[in-house]
């Protein structure tokens, strides 16, 4: 496996790959990977000859309040969860090399971006779909990577690779989680003992927002109220939103009828996580 700091450089190993006739899989993250990367990894190694991971701390998602400088940084542990998910490169570039000096072109969206963690998080959905383009245009994949836990980001990144053409196939992966029920999140390391065992309160929540539609509820008001009032139940926890959305368009419905994202924020102490689960998918 190499790792390749450049644009150059990754670029010349893809087009060596390309020479050869192999596809070529992306995982974008931002390091400090856990299962849930792997699991992405895994995947794309499956059903790619060769695999770029990109692991790079995105300063243009970050808002000014948010946690850019503390966000958990560990190179060497993420380059070796890569080799043995069988990774072929990682790109991991410095911040100069993403941003040149004098950067001012950006990849905004009209749609899906306002509400949910958009509506918190204002300059987010630009920094993820400036670099995720980037990042297309770099690798030129055949297929990215993304997972389910970031369900907002996942339906973005396929709207705005059909609006500008890409050709590459965008894969949506699974939420995995700690044997506890807990979404794994690079940031869930920012909690502490008690606010870890607090935290359980978002899957359970959604769990019985599951059940309830399972069992035939399809008021999405009535659903919205149970996982609202497990969360509220729960001192340590702050609501930023819970909401239920048509999984296509994200915009609210009033009625379950599928496919559609029941999506939580919550904070935990000062620690913003997200979860979510997708009722009446095919």
């Amino acid at each position: 496996m190499k790792i390749a700091v450049t644009v150059k450089e990754t670029r010349e190993q893809v087009d060596e790959w390309r020479r050869q006739g192999l596809s070529v899989g992306l995982v974008p993250t931002m390091g400090y990977l856990h299962e849930g990367h792997k699991s992405l990894i895994t995947r794309a190694v499956s059903e790619n000859d060769r695999v770029v991971v990109s692991v790079f701390v995105n300063p243009m998602q970050f808002g000014p309040s948010e946690d850019l400088e503390s966000y958990p940084r560990d190179m060497d542990r993420d380059a070796a969860l890569c080799e043995e998910a069988g990774a072929a490169l990682i790109f991991h570039p410095e911040p100069s090399e993403m941003y040149h000096n004098g950067f001012s072109s950006y990849v905004d969206m009209d749609t899906l971006t306002g509400g949910l963690c958009g509506k918190s998080r204002p300059v987010h959905f630009r920094g993820v779909c400036t670099v995720v383009a980037k990042l297309f245009n770099i690798v030129v994949p055949d297929r990215a990577y993304f997972g389910q836990k970031d369900a907002q980001q996942l339906a973005v990144i396929r709207h705005m690779a059909d609006d500008l053409s890409y050709g590459i196939e965008i894969k949506g992966c699974p939420i995995v989680r700690e044997a506890d029920g807990l979404a794994r999140s690079s940031r869930n390391t920012y909690l502490g003992k008690e606010e870890r065992q607090a935290a359980l309160v978002l899957n359970k929540a959604l769990s019985e927002g599951k059940k309830l539609i399972e069992s035939g509820e399809r008021d999405a008001v009535k659903i919205k109220d149970t996982v609202t009032g497990i969360i509220n139940s729960e001192p340590m926890a702050r609501i930023d939103y819970v909401e239920a959305v048509n999984w296509d368009s994200l915009e609210p419905v009033t009625d379950i009828n599928g496919p559609v994202l029941v999506a939580v924020a919550v904070f935990i102490g000062k620690t913003r996580l997200i979860d979510n689960f997708i009722a009446l998918e095919d």
